[in-house]
């Protein structure tokens, strides 16, 4: 079964905290210096705060997948959509390991359809990060949409959530 994932950008992420801890009635299960998540059963959300040097507001959105089998029937109806922007194996991002699709939709709302298969000890790989990727953190920045997406099953591992354009 997915979960929606949502993923919002915050100025303050203690005062954000607390707030979300209020609005949802439980802390976060996850937190660091510069993120904090929740994993809701109810609703059924993932839902991910961070303070990285961006634009307050919504992020992006998602569907976690609990298995790869999921994560693949996701990329293929993605795939028939034409909307594909990014795919990655193994990426390391938001403190987690994942392979991923990254889509944007006719707005250009983007989208990130993953499944997680560990945790990590860093918000991104940044012993393999090009100084690009580390700001182009999470998902592909407007160059990559233009470039050939790699797929999770055979494609080359990114730094960072869309941070490299394989």
């Amino acid at each position: 079964m997915k979960r929606f994932h949502v993923h919002v950008n915050v100025r303050d992420l203690e005062a954000s905290i607390r707030f979300y801890a209020q609005l949802f009635g439980a802390a976060p299960s996850v937190v660091r210096p510069d993120y904090a998540k929740w994993m809701l059963d109810d609703p059924r959300l993932n839902f991910a705060i961070s303070q990285r040097e961006r634009a307050p507001g919504i992020d992006h959105l998602g569907l976690q997948a609990e298995d790869a089998r999921e994560l693949q029937a996701i990329g293929d109806r993605l795939k028939a959509a034409d909307a594909v922007a990014l795919a990655e194996t193994g990426t390391t991002c938001c403190y987690a390991r994942s392979d991923k699709y990254w889509a944007e939709d006719p707005q250009g709302l983007r989208w990130e359809s993953f499944h997680t298969h560990g945790e990590a000890g860093t918000y991104y790989a940044p012993q393999d990060a090009h100084p690009a990727e580390a700001d182009a953190c999470c998902g592909p920045g407007a160059a990559c949409a233009t470039q050939a997406p790699t797929t999770p099953a055979g494609g080359a591992a990114s730094a960072c959530c869309g941070g490299g354009c394989a």
